[in-house]
Protein backbone atom coordinates (compact mmCIF):
# COMPACT_ATOMS: atom_id res chain seq x y z
CA UNK A 1 0.00 0.00 0.00
CA UNK A 2 1.42 3.36 -1.33
CA UNK A 3 1.11 6.30 1.42
CA UNK A 4 2.64 9.75 1.49
CA UNK A 5 5.95 10.07 3.25
CA UNK A 6 6.27 12.39 6.41
CA UNK A 7 8.84 14.98 6.16
CA UNK A 8 12.74 14.25 6.25
CA UNK A 9 13.67 15.91 9.69
CA UNK A 10 16.36 17.71 7.79
CA UNK A 11 13.86 20.19 6.19
CA UNK A 12 12.05 20.56 9.67
CA UNK A 13 15.75 21.32 11.21
CA UNK A 14 16.62 23.43 8.11
CA UNK A 15 13.27 25.71 8.45
CA UNK A 16 13.68 25.67 12.02
CA UNK A 17 17.04 27.32 11.25
CA UNK A 18 16.17 30.03 8.77
CA UNK A 19 12.89 31.06 11.12
CA UNK A 20 15.15 31.73 13.86
CA UNK A 21 17.52 33.30 11.92
CA UNK A 22 20.89 30.93 12.62
CA UNK A 23 23.25 29.64 10.08
CA UNK A 24 24.38 25.55 10.29
CA UNK A 25 27.89 26.76 11.48
CA UNK A 26 26.14 28.42 14.27
CA UNK A 27 23.61 25.99 15.01
CA UNK A 28 26.13 23.25 15.06
CA UNK A 29 28.31 24.96 17.69
CA UNK A 30 25.22 25.57 19.77
CA UNK A 31 24.98 21.65 19.18
CA UNK A 32 28.27 20.51 19.82
CA UNK A 33 28.83 18.89 16.42
CA UNK A 34 30.92 19.50 13.91
CA UNK A 35 28.76 21.56 10.87
CA UNK A 36 29.52 18.61 8.52
CA UNK A 37 27.52 16.41 11.13
CA UNK A 38 24.60 19.01 11.28
CA UNK A 39 24.62 19.22 7.26
CA UNK A 40 24.46 15.21 7.09
CA UNK A 41 21.43 15.73 9.05
CA UNK A 42 20.17 18.19 7.46
CA UNK A 43 20.94 16.35 3.66
CA UNK A 44 19.36 13.48 4.42
CA UNK A 45 22.77 11.65 4.68
CA UNK A 46 22.79 11.17 8.15
CA UNK A 47 19.61 9.91 9.97
CA UNK A 48 18.80 11.47 13.47
CA UNK A 49 19.88 8.94 16.16
CA UNK A 50 19.10 9.44 19.78
CA UNK A 51 21.97 11.55 20.78
CA UNK A 52 21.19 14.10 17.69
CA UNK A 53 17.55 13.96 19.14
CA UNK A 54 19.31 14.95 22.88
CA UNK A 55 20.81 17.60 21.56
CA UNK A 56 18.08 18.86 19.05
CA UNK A 57 15.51 19.02 22.10
CA UNK A 58 18.16 21.11 24.43
CA UNK A 59 19.04 23.24 21.37
CA UNK A 60 15.51 23.50 19.25
CA UNK A 61 12.63 21.94 21.41
CA UNK A 62 10.31 19.50 20.52
CA UNK A 63 11.65 16.28 22.60
CA UNK A 64 13.78 13.62 21.50
CA UNK A 65 10.87 11.46 21.78
CA UNK A 66 9.69 13.18 19.61
CA UNK A 67 12.69 13.62 16.93
CA UNK A 68 13.09 9.67 17.21
CA UNK A 69 9.80 8.93 16.40
CA UNK A 70 9.44 11.37 13.58
CA UNK A 71 12.38 9.64 12.16
CA UNK A 72 11.31 6.40 12.70
CA UNK A 73 8.12 7.42 10.73
CA UNK A 74 9.64 8.90 7.71
CA UNK A 75 11.64 5.88 7.49
CA UNK A 76 9.32 3.36 7.84
CA UNK A 77 7.68 5.48 5.49
CA UNK A 78 10.13 5.19 2.65
CA UNK A 79 10.60 1.61 3.09
CA UNK A 80 6.57 0.78 2.42
CA UNK A 81 6.87 3.27 -0.13
CA UNK A 82 9.88 1.95 -2.33
CA UNK A 83 9.23 -1.64 -4.98
CA UNK A 84 9.58 -4.27 -2.89
CA UNK A 85 12.54 -5.44 -2.45
CA UNK A 86 12.98 -6.97 1.11
CA UNK A 87 11.69 -10.55 0.64
CA UNK A 88 10.01 -12.43 3.20
CA UNK A 89 7.80 -15.49 3.71
CA UNK A 90 4.72 -15.34 6.34
CA UNK A 91 4.77 -17.30 8.88
CA UNK A 92 1.38 -19.41 9.93
CA UNK A 93 0.44 -21.11 13.65
CA UNK A 94 1.23 -24.79 13.07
Amino acid sequence: MMMNSPVALGIIVVNMLQEMGISVTEAAKALGVSRQQLHNVISGRSVIVAEMAYRLECALGSTADAWLRMQSNYDLAQIRNRPISIKVTRLAVA
